[in-house]
């Protein structure tokens, strides 16, 4: 991963808390920045290709809009992680996926339009990765905002 300067730590700042609701965000980002929209996309480009920025990408709330979302673990061999991550990564539905340090290993959640379809999902993935998978839709719904400081320096 690269060394963040300052002004990565900006970009970092707005991407997470002001993004631009604009035909040209970025370049309305650099704008307020004071830089080139050549330079933002080129530092963004960075972030990305080194996976310290993973996705940009507005968050719905997913229920109101009549999708169903749902928690989900994976008991997956190591010798198959690297495969089972790739194949649950490429699923659009999938808007998180991690490793835990316990049996059940793979967790991801997946958001689609219906309950049939997520059966339909996680049923191809137990067959295809031949792992076990439980799915654990929520009972009630928690939207948290979360927004790392990332100009906030640790001096500790």
């Amino acid at each position: 991963m690269p060394l963040l300067d300052s002004l990565d730590r900006r970009i970092l700042n707005q991407l997470q808390t002001d993004f631009p609701v604009a035909a040209e965000p970025y370049r309305v980002m650099a704008d307020h920045l004071g830089i080139s929209e050549a330079e933002i996309l080129t530092r963004i480009g960075v972030m990305k290709s080194s996976g310290l920025i993973r996705r940009i990408g507005g968050v719905m709330n997913t229920h109101a809009m009549g999708f169903v979302s749902t928690l989900c673990a994976a008991v997956v061999p190591a010798s198959e992680l690297e495969n089972a991550i790739q194949v649950i990564n490429r699923l659009p539905g999938v808007t998180h996926n991690y490793l835990r340090d316990h049996e059940w290993n793979v967790w991801f959640t997946l958001t689609v339009p219906s309950q049939q379809e997520a059966n339909h999902i996680l049923e191809e993935l137990r067959s295809g990765l031949g792992c076990e998978i439980i799915s654990m839709p929520a009972e009630k719904i928690f939207k948290i905002k979360v927004a790392f400081d990332m100009e906030k320096q640790d001096d500790a």
